[in-house]
């Protein structure tokens, strides 16, 4: 309050920069693919990915070929699509509440456009840089899954299906569902935007990057160096995600009641593996 009083223009310029981001960025990504990735749920699509799935889920990760979707929703959706996923299995039936909170370790992860895009090509001022911070991204997330199975055990068997069999529904239900439920997510995560980004803008401008990024990415990125220099920074950052995007992901989470200390946990651990593997990445770049 003390801070949106004394910098009312500041605040101002947050708000702004956090829609344009939400108008730009967050609903043209988001949205349609909460509703695509709702809709094929609905429609059974888990259930087909048990069997697919189940002979590279099991080995890696200690789970069901059906916990592919939220990882795969995770890191094709960006942030917050795959904890969103996983708390709709859940709600669903399709996974325990074990699975569900411990997907929430390493779902959660940044979009490939996002990392192509604004932190490669923006940040970096180099293609390829994104694309390794994109593959260090991707290692650093599969690794950390493979940790925190092992860590947390399985435990117990998904409750029943609340519509019995397979669980599909129509598909006109399922398509209005999904609209509806990818519009109050995504204005969820907008709202969050928005406000981390005002507060970001009311933080004083020499804050480091570790600071800034710690509590937004976005605003942790903007201040990184170009080049290799900033390249583990970068990759640290997506692995973290920031307070914003938990916060995001808490949003959609919440509702079912999921616990978040895997999540918290496993950020964290993916933000020391990034590090780790962007080190050795840049030996080869």
């Amino acid at each position: 309050m003390v801070l949106l009083t004394l910098q009312p223009q500041a605040a101002s310029k947050g708000v702004q920069a956090g829609l344009s981001l939400c108008a730009g960025t967050v609903i043209p990504s988001l949205f349609p693919f909460f509703v695509v990735i709702s809709l094929l749920l609905q429609l059974g699509l888990a259930d087909s990915l048990q069997g697919v799935c189940g002979p590279i889920m099991g080995p890696l990760f200690h789970m069901r070929g059906a916990c592919a979707l939220p990882l795969l929703a995770g890191l094709l959706g960006g942030y917050p699509s795959g904890a969103r996923t996983a708390a709709g299995m859940y709600a669903q039936g399709r996974l325990t509440r074990q699975e569900a909170e411990t997907l929430l370790g390493f779902c959660d992860n940044c979009g490939p456009g996002f990392l192509l895009g604004y932190a490669g090509a923006a940040v970096l001022g180099e293609a390829r840089l994104g694309a390794a911070l994109c593959v260090v991204h991707i290692l650093s997330a599969l690794i950390t899954g493979m940790i925190l199975c092992r860590v947390r055990r399985q435990r117990g068997t998904p409750h029943a299906l609340p519509h019995g069999g397979n669980g599909a529904v129509p598909f006109a239900q399922a398509l209005t569902a999904s609209a509806r439920g990818a519009v109050e997510s995504t204005l969820n995560v907008c709202a969050f935007v928005v406000l981390f980004q005002t507060l970001a803008a009311l933080l004083p401008g020499e804050l480091p990057w570790y600071a800034l990024g710690a509590l937004e990415m976005v605003s942790g990125l903007s201040v990184l160096p170009g080049g290799r220099a900033g390249f583990a920074a970068a990759a640290v950052l997506a692995g973290w995600g920031g307070v914003s995007v938990h916060c995001q992901a808490l949003a959609v989470t919440a509702p079912e009641g999921l616990s978040f200390r895997a999540h918290w946990g496993g950020k964290a651990l993916q933000a020391g593996v990034s590090a780790l593997l962007a080190a050795g990445a840049l030996c080869f770049l």
